[in-house]
Formats: structure tokens, C-alpha cells, sequence
């Protein structure tokens, strides 16, 4: 084992506590990466606050970037020194993964929140010996080093800043896999996003790369729907000001071809689907609480309207993050007009203007 500084959440909505742990040496198929950068998204705080079922104490933090410091036996996609991007967990091994349809592997519940391995064994334990629960998401990267299956990650290249990297892990990779994977919209269609934070934003940067003739966001806060604008949106609706629905259909002549909810917020729902036309289709990616229900009209289902759900995308981590990182090349994926940088030491101040919406992603810098 390996001592590691990590934030360790113990109670919901309680400040995170550092503290000095042992990381678990790599098994067969396992790496110890360096942490070098780690996003912070609602899905950790969904963690820390118990909306999803994590056991506490726990490590969190899913938006890892790093260098290989350690690797297993039969480890083969990465050596000692590579620069990588750790993504969600999947076994790699079930039906789903062997198709190549990872966000679908039967097993991905328990690899991301059981906090131990899918054996039981522990990955992180305090100095007396007792366990904490790690693999958050496949990775629990507000630390030092993480430990991660070789499934879960991605190969970074070396002119990719660690900062920039870091969302692609998670938000950007939802947002723009939603629409690139999985939505496919072509130049003449409409798509509406519910939400300007991470994922939403990465969204709208891939539907103008697309070059959908209409893109709509609908957000409560005038700097978000600002910067919607410059990324792509050639519409914007306040739900403070404007009944959402209607100025969706007015903007879409009738109805959006496609809605990305993703904001998470349970009112939203509904009006993403509402804002469809007949056969419109809405992509869930938002993260409420485990057991949110939402309704929807019966009879607007039946007429023909489709809506599912994408984890993390729809797409298989390696390649949609080479993906991304192509467009970013290209100048199509500005990454960075929507990050802000915090020394990992301040990752309360950096969890409280996300909070507050100062900050739309922050990602934590460990030197």
C-alpha cells in the first residue's frame, strides 16, 4: 500500500476532511495514477449528500487526469509515465461491454457506488486499518493518486492541458457524446438544452460543430445564457421570464426535433419533453436523486415522441474523449471558456461557487 492525501467526505453537506490514507497496490488489471488535475461535478456533491448510495466515509471525484505511476501484471494499454484521462467504471467483460456498448454493462451500478471493488475488497483504508470507501465512479480522484481498472481510462496527449482535459472525463464527454453518439442530429434539425452548465455547454459546442440551424438553451442565469450564445446557441429562454414551452415551440417552429435535459432539476423534465414536436426525441442527462420521479404526458408518448436516457454519453470512453480532443484541436470544443482553475487545497471555495453558479466547472490543480 501507498499513502495518498485525499478529501474525505464523512457527512452529507458537511466540509470535506484531508487526511493521510493507504491506496491499495494495482491488481492484475488495475493502475495507480498521479493525480494531476480532477473536475468537481453534481454528481460528487449527489455523493457527499447522500442522493446517491455512497457509502461515507468515501473519497469522491470522477473527473481524474494523471500520470501512470504503477501498473498491474496484465496491464497492456498504458505503461509507467503515460499522461490519461480516468472515465466512468464498466467491467469490460459483460455482454453490454463486449458489443462495445459500456454505458449499458449490467455491472456499472455496483463498480461506481459499492465503494470497493466488485470482489469487496477494499481499495483505500485510514491509518488504523478500517476501510473508505473509494472507486467512486470507477476512479475517487479527490486525491493525491487513484486507483482505476484498466477499462476505465483514456491515453492523453501530451499538448493537452491537465486543466482542459479534466471535464472530458465526465461533463464534456455527456454533453457532446449525448449529441454526438447517441442524438446524431443533422445541419437542418433543432435541438433544445436544458441547462448551461457543463453539460449542457458541451452540448451546444457539438451541435454547432454539427451545424444544427437552431440551438436553444434554457437557464435561470443571464451569464450562462450569454456564454450559450457565443458557443453556438442562436436562441436563449429564462424560465424567470419567459413560459418556457411556448418560446421553445416559437423558436422551433412547433416543437424541437431534439431536447437535452441537463440540468438535473425535476421541473425540467416535462418541459423538455413539452418543447418536442410529435416525434421529437429528449436525452436525460441530468443527475437528480436516486429514486426521482418525473410525469410526463401519456398521451404525447403515444403520438410518437422518444425518450431515453445516455450515461456519460452513449459512447465508449477511449474513443469519444479522442474524439473531443480532436474537436479542441480544431477549435470547436473551447473547453477552456468554461473552466476555472483552484489550488486542490481550496476545493471548498471551489465546491461553493459551483454551488453558487460563479463557477461553471472547477477542476482542482495538484502540484
Amino acid at each position: 500500500m501507498s499513502e495518498i492525501l485525499a478529501a474525505v467526505a464523512r457527512a452529507p453537506h458537511q466540509p470535506l476532511d484531508f487526511v493521510t490514507l493507504q491506496l491499495d497496490d494495482p491488481r492484475p488489471n488495475e493502475l495507480v495514477v498521479e493525480v494531476r488535475a480532477v473536475g468537481i461535478c453534481h454528481s460528487d456533491l449527489s455523493g457527499r449528500d447522500q442522493h446517491y448510495p455512497f457509502p461515507l466515509p468515501g473519497v469522491l471525484g470522477h473527473e481524474g487526469v494523471g500520470i501512470v505511476r504503477a501498473i498491474g501484471s496484465e496491464v497492456t494499454t498504458a505503461k509507467v509515465g503515460d499522461r490519461v484521462v480516468m472515465s466512468q467504471a464498466f467491467c469490460g467483460e459483460c455482454e453490454a461491454c463486449r458489443a462495445g456498448s459500456v454505458t449499458a454493462c449490467r455491472h456499472t451500478v455496483g463498480l461506481a457506488l459499492n465503494g470497493v471493488r466488485a470482489d469487496g475488497s477494499g481499495i483505500i483504508a485510514d491509518g488504523a486499518g478500517a476501510k473508505v470507501s473509494g472507486a467512486f465512479l470507477g476512479q475517487s480522484s479527490w486525491a493525491t493518486h487513484a486507483l482505476v481498472r484498466e477499462p476505465n481510462l483514456a491515453l492523453l496527449p501530451d499538448d493537452i492541458p491537465w486543466e482542459v482535459a479534466a471535464p472530458m472525463a465526465c461533463g464534456v464527454q455527456t454533453g457532446a457524446g449525448a449529441i454526438l453518439n447517441v442524438l446524431r442530429p443533422g445541419p437542418s434539425d433543432s435541438v433544445v438544452v436544458f441547462g448551461a452548465g457543463t453539460v449542457g455547454l458541451s452540448a451546444v459546442m457539438a451541435a454547432k460543430h454539427i451545424g444544427c440551424e437552431t440551438i436553444v438553451v434554457v437557464d435561470m442565469l443571464a451569464s450562462r445564457l450569454e456564454l450559450a450564445r457565443e458557443l453556438g446557441a442562436t436562441h436563449t429562454v429564462n424560465p424567470s421570464s419567459d413560459d418556457v414551452v411556448a418560446a421553445v415551440q416559437a423558436a422551433t417552429n412547433g416543437g424541437a426535433d431534439y431536447a437535452v435535459e441537463a440540468s438535473g432539476a425535476r421541473s425540467a423534465g416535462p418541459l423538455a419533453v413539452d418543447g418536442l414536436h410529435a416525434h421529437g426525441t429528449c436525452i436525460l442527462l441530468g443527475t437528480p436523486p436516486f429514486g426521482t420521479k418525473i410525469e410526463l404526458d401519456w398521451i404525447g408518448i403515444v403520438s410518437g415522441r422518444t425518450v431515453l436516457g445516455a450515461p456519460f454519453g452513449g459512447g465508449t470512453p477511449s474513443m469519444t474523449i479522442g474524439k473531443l480532443l480532436e474537436l479542441r484541436a480544431a477549435g470547436e470544443l473551447p473547453v477552456e471558456k468554461l473552466v476555472r482553475t483552484y489550488p486542490f487545497a481550496d476545493i471548498e471555495k471551489a465546491i461553493a461557487d459551483m454551488e453558487s453558479g460563479v463557477t461553471i466547472k472547477p477542476v482542482l490543480i495538484l502540484d
